[in-house]
C-alpha cells in the first residue's frame, strides 16, 4: 500500500486535517481530494500556498488556524528521520507553518521514504534555518561560529528565495549531530532567527514508502 493511502486511515470524517508541503505532503493531499470528491467530509489547514493551491484544485475545504481550536491530525513529509522519529524538514521552504501546524495538530503524522531514515539526525548534511531579511549577515556570521556553514537558498532564477513569510533560508552544512537538542537551542538564541527545520519529540507517527510500493509504520518510542 502506498504511503499517501495509508495515511488516509488516519483520517476520519468531520475532522480538521493539517496539510503538509512538498513532494510527499503533495500526494497526500491528491489521495485525501480523492476521499473527499468520494464524499469524506474534512477542512484542511494548508502549510503553504502551493499546498492551499493543490487543495483548492482538488476540492479540499481550507480554513486557517484563526478558525478552529485545534487541529486533529496533521500530515507532512521529512528531510530525515531518526529512530526516536525526530525529523529534519524545511527543504520544502515552510518549516515555520509546518512546525506550527504540526504543534498545533493532536497527532503529526510523517510520510517519508526509505531513503530518508537516517541513524543519527543530520546524515545528510544540511540543516535549513529561517531567518528575518534584516537579519541575514548577522546570522550566517553567528551560525559558522556554532560549526554550520550557511549558504544563503537560492531560487531558481539563482535570486535569494523567500519563503511565504517574507524570509530568507539559510541552509547550514553540518555533521551528524551527537545533540540536536543542543544545537536547536543555541541557534534559536540568536536574534534574527525564525526557527529551524529540527522538528524534535513531534511526530507521532511516521509511515515509511519503499519503490515497490508498500510501506511499514513507525510509532514514537515511548519515553
Amino acid at each position: 500500500m502506498r504511503s499517501a493511502e495509508r495515511a488516509l486511515e488516519f483520517v476520519q470524517p468531520g475532522q480538521v486535517v493539517g496539510l503538509g508541503t512538498g513532494r510527499a505532503a503533495a500526494e497526500f493531499i491528491n489521495a485525501l481530494g480523492a476521499k473527499v470528491k468520494s464524499g469524506l467530509t474534512i477542512r484542511g489547514v494548508p502549510t503553504s500556498r502551493a499546498s492551499a493551491e493543490l487543495a483548492r484544485s482538488l476540492g479540499i475545504p481550507l480554513v486557517s488556524l484563526d478558525d478552529v481550536d485545534a487541529i486533529d491530525v496533521a500530515f507532512d513529509g521529512a528531510d530525515e528521520v531518526d529512530p526516536n522519529l525526530d525529523l529534519i524538514k524545511g527543504r520544502g521552504g515552510a518549516l515555520v507553518r509546518e512546525k506550527i501546524v504540526a504543534a498545533a495538530a493532536r497527532r503529526f503524522v510523517v510520510l517519508a521514504g526509505e531513503e530518508k531514515v537516517v541513524s543519527t539526525l543530520g546524515e545528510k548534511g544540511s540543516l535549513p534555518v529561517e531567518v528575518v531579511p534584516f537579519a541575514l549577515g548577522f546570522c550566517r556570521r553567528k551560525l559558522r561560529a556554532l560549526g554550520c556553514e550557511p549558504e544563503a537558498r537560492k531560487a531558481d532564477d539563482g535570486s535569494l528565495y523567500v519563503t511565504d513569510n517574507g524570509n530568507p533560508i539559510l541552509d547550514c552544512h553540518i555533521a551528524a549531530l551527537a545533540d540536536p537538542a543542543g544545537l536547536e537551542r543555541a541557534i534559536l538564541a540568536l536574534p534574527g532567527v525564525v526557527d529551524t527545520g529540527l522538528f524534535l519529540g513531534m511526530a507521532d507517527v511516521v509511515i515509511v514508502g519503499d519503490d515497490g510500493g508498500s510501506s511499514r509504520v513507525m510509532h514514537r518510542p515511548a519515553r
